[in-house]
């Protein structure tokens, strides 16, 4: 049996998320020897254990470069990309530590280089030991329920967190291939599917599952949300299946590899990727070239053109980058100026491609726009995520990032703060873009009873001074906008 095959067949998944791992066959098939191989050179061992690499073709294997924690595969042409894992498990110690850099010779800094899941998952399996536990294998009462659900995936109250129990956490990969089929892109480009499934799986298992927020559920939310705003009758006519690939890609994988902590803690915890991008877009930039080495390691596009695939990457960087929540005012300046000049002309692709950058935006940022129930639970969500950073940074004696303060930063007062200067804004002008749709005027609705739902839960003293909600004018606006960018910065 070959691997091929076993992948054809599909996946077992186990009840830790930590041993979720794909159990392949491969006693008879020659990978079992290269796998044999890798355990007995470093050399080999980290080119196996780096499988998430820049460039899968050997001859374009160049040069390993080791800085500060980062393994990077550098080609002689292209993007350059990062292997997959190269964002290592949070932790104080390595996050403070930059004196691990030159020559890699022990396993043990081999694992300090690696994410504790990464590292868990490729160590296991190069020593042949396959982890023991039950087995929870869907029914067909459950995957009749998942496709019903599918059939209604460009409904606004699509539930992505029953859809995930549906799907057993594949949530990601089930979505992106339904959306591939049914928007007719692996006809038109040609794709193998157990390819486009190989590398949908790699950025799922991409996603850190302890996450409460940036999590693989996530981005299948944006996902969706960004299938719902490509369905909309100013944008859709014009859109190619160019646009539509890159759409959805962009969107899976915004946020691949996120540890769950914003860019100011990894510049003043002096982290590597920090340096590595010189605190510009850091995680943005990561998610990209992360995107990048899995693309290239899948060969999911190896068929195409050269000039046409190195388009994709520089597009989805674009696309990517535009995610920065330091650059909503940039944006959103973009946007008011088209619409008042009423300069946009979609049949140009510049212009497709600045709207694609708007759409992921409001789909990275949408969930204050989602029916209440749903809507709450991201909130706590990311709260969440906010509180464990902020105990992280007391724990160490660091200075506590704006809205990590769990003592006196609320999650009404957080979440008013967030509607009120950063989804607004951008869901106004996007719902002139769109002639206020239906779909516009529905998110509208919910974001103004959310924000209504949130004030009611506000303390009784911030009701009465106003001090919990940013949501009034005076002297402070201007700080308090400040202070929510600074907060909700990836």
């Amino acid at each position: 049996m070959s691997c091929l095959m076993v992948e054809r067949c599909g996946e077992l998944l186990f009840e830790n998320p930590d041993q979720n791992v794909k159990c392949v066959c491969m006693l008879e098939s020659e990978h079992f020897l290269s796998y044999q191989f890798a355990r007995n050179t470093a050399s080999a061992h980290l080119r196996k254990v780096f499988r998430r690499s820049e460039i899968c073709n050997e001859s374009h294997w160049t040069k390993i470069k080791v800085s500060t924690g980062d393994v990077r595969l550098r080609g002689q042409t292209g993007v350059p990309a990062e292997r997959r894992g190269s964002y290592p498990f949070i932790d104080f110690r390595l996050l403070n530590n930059t004196t691990h850099s030159g020559e890699i010779g022990t396993k043990k800094k081999v694992k300090r280089l690696l994410s504790f899941q990464r590292y868990f998952h490729a160590s296991r399996l190069l020593r042949g030991i396959i982890p023991q536990a039950p087995l929870h294998l869907l029914d067909e009462d459950y995957l009749g329920q998942a496709r019903h659900m599918l059939s209604k995936v460009g409904m606004w109250d699509f539930d992505i967190f029953l859809f995930d129990r549906l799907t057993n956490g594949n949530s990601l990969v089930t979505l992106l291939c339904h959306l591939f089929n049914t928007h007719g892109l692996i006809h038109h480009f040609k794709l193998d599917m157990v390819t486009l499934h190989r590398f949908l799986v790699m950025v799922q298992e991409d996603y850190h599952s302890q996450n409460p927020y940036h999590n693989a559920v996530h981005a299948a939310d944006v996902t969706q949300a960004m299938h719902c705003y490509l369905k909309e009758p100013k944008l859709a006519s014009f859109l190619t299946p160019l646009d539509i690939m890159l759409g959805l890609l962009a969107a899976a994988a915004h946020d691949v590899d996120h540890p769950g902590v914003n860019q100011p803690f990894l510049i003043k915890t002096n982290h590597h990727l920090a340096n590595l991008y010189q605190n510009m877009s850091v995680l943005e930039n990561h998610h990209w070239r992360s995107t990048i080495g899995m693309l290239r390691e899948s060969r999911l596009l190896a068929h195409l053109p050269k000039e046409m695939t190195q388009d994709i990457e520089q597009q989805l960087g674009s696309l990517i980058l535009a995610t920065d929540i330091n650059r909503q005012n940039e944006f959103l300046t973009r946007l008011k100026a088209h619409l008042q000049n009423k300069d946009l002309r979609l049949e140009d692709v510049h212009d497709r491609h600045f709207l694609l950058q708007i759409a992921l935006k409001c789909a990275d940022i949408c969930n204050p726009c989602r029916i209440w129930e749903m809507s709450k639970q991201w909130s706590e969500r990311v709260c969440e995520e906010f509180y464990r950073q902020g105990d992280l940074e007391q724990k160490f004696e660091l200075e506590i990032s704006p809205l990590c303060n769990q003592q006196k930063d609320s999650i009404p007062s957080i979440q008013i703060g967030f509607m009120t200067y950063i989804v607004e804004p951008l869901f106004q002008e996007w719902a002139r873009f769109t002639g206020n749709s239906a779909l516009s005027e529905n998110m509208l609705s919910h974001l103004a009873h959310n924000k209504a739902q949130w004030k009611s839960l506000l303390p009784k003293q911030h009701r009465s001074s106003g001090g919990g909600s940013p949501d009034h004018t005076d002297h402070g606006t201007e700080n308090e906008e400040q202070t929510v960018t600074e907060g909700i910065a990836p």
